[in-house]
């Protein structure tokens, strides 16, 4: 009877030996109790705040190779689905979008634990292709658009890519950072070299980078050439000044029935202008806003003077479609 003892012992001793080097070296045989869709099972909670802003994050449409070491046919080569899935052998869709590819790594490892499908596998991700990685760069740029971006860059080059920006720009730019874009930062880049080489900050992949537009005011009525006026970045617009750019007024405007229009979120408001004692410096020359609307009526037609809101609004709204500045 010893040597069935003996037979019992070393087959038990064999199958658990079997066992253990499956799970280690080789991934289980196939069972039809396994669902292979989109796993359930808990994954490690992924700490986002800890890590590295310029590590680069998977993205829908980015090629992926998952590789298993010591295990070639758990190798893929798989592409990121819209929704931020892929699809691998024996744990299904794994939603990894929005992770670096460390984090990538550490959640396929644990579902392939979890899963008892290999007790210590050594997982790696690769980014091949990278479909997700760019700058966003709107707003007053020559060409605004997506632009490919993989590493840290300045703002400045960022800006060079979309082909500099428009003589519409103001001095202002925002930048909202991928990891926190509800705290965007504002950049003023105005006419000071100093001043702007602080602002050429480092622009990550993901960021947007969000150019203003500069303040226009508008002088219409009995001028000369109507128009609207850019706002030079870091400097003040005046009364005189506008009227001046604007060719001056003419022989028959009625200089002291003049207004400003200003828009505020109560509907426009008018401020009566003395331009005959503004222009010999009897009276102080008001500074504009942005969206200030100068009025100079014409002195010939006496209901000039008093034209509606409405219509003078529409005055600089045409001038503002219908002749860019």
């Amino acid at each position: 009877m010893w040597w069935k003892m003996l037979y019992l012992l070393l087959l038990t001793v064999f199958l658990f030996a079997e066992n253990t080097a499956s799970q280690n070296m080789r991934p289980a045989l196939a069972d039809n109790s396994v669902n292979r869709t989109t796993t359930t099972q808990s994954q490690p909670v992924v700490a986002q705040g800890l890590r590295d802003p310029y590590e680069t994050i998977i993205g829908g449409g980015d090629l992926l190779k998952v590789s298993v070491f010591g295990v070639q046919a758990l190798d893929e080569q798989v592409r990121v689905s819209a929704k931020g899935y892929v699809s691998l052998p024996l744990i299904g869709d794994v939603h990894i979008a929005g992770l670096t590819t460390g984090e990538a790594q550490s959640v396929i490892q644990h579902k392939l634990v979890e899963g008892n499908f290999m007790v210590d596998p050594q997982v790696s991700v690769f980014e091949m292709e990278y479909a997700s990685q760019g700058v966003s760069v709107l707003g007053e740029v020559q060409k605004p658009g997506v632009y490919p971006m993989l590493g840290v860059h300045r703002l400045f080059d960022v800006l060079s890519l979309a082909g500099g920006m428009t003589p519409k720009a103001g001095s202002s730019v925002t930048l909202s950072h991928r990891d926190n874009p509800a705290e965007p930062r504002n950049i003023s880049l105005g006419g000071d070299v100093a001043k702007a080489s602080a602002a050429n900050i480092e622009v990550l992949p993901g960021d947007t980078v969000v150019v203003s537009r500069a303040g226009v005011v508008y002088v219409v009525g009995d001028v000369k050439d109507p128009m609207g006026i850019t706002m030079d970045n870091g400097s003040e617009m005046t009364v005189l000044k506008a009227i001046a750019m604007a060719g001056g007024a003419n022989i028959t405007a009625a200089l002291n029935a003049s207004k400003i229009i200003r828009r505020t979120k109560q509907g426009p408001q008018e401020t009566p202008l003395e331009l005959k004692k503004i222009m010999s410096a009897k009276a102080p020359d008001p500074k504009l806003e942005a969206e200030d609307i100068v009025f100079v009526p014409n002195s010939a037609a006496k209901g000039a003077a008093k034209r509606g809101l409405e219509a003078i609004v529409q005055s600089a709204t045409y001038l503002a479609i219908y002749h860019p500045f």
